[in-house]
C-alpha cells in the first residue's frame, strides 16, 4: 500500500466512515421537496450533493482523468455531470444506502489527496443540511485534520481569498496567515476556504471585510 493510501486508510478513513453514515442517518426520511432544494454547493440540488457523495467511492481514476481532459481540464464540470447523472439514475433511498455501505471502503479517486474524503464529506453535509435547516455539527477535530490542506491547495481558491489576512479560530487552538484578523469558528473556516460564504456569517474582525468583498459571486462547486 502507499504511502499516501496508508495515511488515508490508518488516519482518516475512520472519520470519513463516521462522518458518511451519520450522514446517511441523518438524511433517511426526507421528502420529496427537501430533496429537491438548491444546496450551497453551486447549483446542485440537495439530491445531486448526495449523489456526489457516492461518486468518488466507486469511481475509477482512469475514466475521470479521461473525462476531465474531455472536459480542458475543468473537473468541476466532470463532477457536476456526474452528480446530475447518478442523481437521475437513483433515488435519495437508493443514494442514502450507498452512502452507508460502502463508508468503510477505503478506495478514493487517485487524483485526491489523503484528507480530501474527509474535507469532502464535512463541507458536503453543510452544504445540504444548512438550506434544510438541520443542525450538523462539524467536530472541530474533524476539521483541524484537513483545513491546512484545504487552505494550501488550489483548487479552492482560498490562498487568493485569504492572502494579506490572519485567520484565528475562536473554537480551537488554530492560526493561519498574518494581516488583520478574521475571526470564527474552524468550521466556518473551513466553509469559507472552500468558497461557501455562509461562513462569513460568523466572521469577524479586521480582516473579515476583505474576506467578504473577496467572495462576491457564486460559490464554487464541488
Amino acid at each position: 500500500m502507499r504511502s499516501a493510501q496508508r495515511r488515508y486508510v490508518t488516519e482518516f478513513l475512520p472519520h470519513v466512515a463516521g462522518e458518511r453514515r451519520d450522514l446517511a442517518d441523518q438524511l433517511a426520511g426526507l421528502d420529496a421537496a427537501a430533496w429537491a432544494t438548491p444546496s450551497l454547493c453551486g447549483t446542485w440540488t440537495v439530491h445531486e450533493v448526495l449523489a456526489h457523495l457516492t461518486f468518488s467511492v466507486e469511481a475509477s481514476t482512469l475514466p475521470v482523468l479521461l473525462a476531465v481532459a474531455r472536459a480542458r481540464g475543468d473537473i468541476d464540470a466532470v463532477f457536476a455531470r456526474e452528480a446530475r447523472e447518478r442523481a437521475a439514475a437513483m433515488s435519495p433511498g437508493e443514494l442514502c444506502d450507498r452512502l452507508r455501505t460502502t463508508a468503510d471502503v477505503p478506495h478514493r479517486l487517485g487524483i485526491s489527496g489523503p484528507t480530501d474524503p474527509l474535507d469532502d464529506v464535512l463541507v458536503h453535509g453543510q452544504d445540504i443540511a444548512r438550506p434544510l435547516g438541520l443542525e450538523r455539527p462539524m467536530p472541530v477535530e474533524r476539521v483541524r485534520m484537513v483545513i491546512d490542506a484545504v487552505c494550501a491547495t488550489p483548487m479552492f481558491g482560498a490562498r487568493r481569498r485569504f492572502a494579506g489576512v490572519r485567520l484565528v479560530a475562536t473554537d480551537a487552538d488554530w492560526t493561519r496567515g498574518e494581516g488583520p484578523e478574521a475571526r470564527g469558528p474552524l468550521g466556518e473556516l473551513l466553509l469559507l476556504a472552500t468558497g461557501r460564504p455562509a461562513g462569513l456569517d460568523a466572521l469577524d474582525g479586521p480582516g473579515a471585510a476583505l474576506v467578504a468583498g473577496r467572495m462576491t459571486g457564486a460559490a464554487r462547486a464541488g
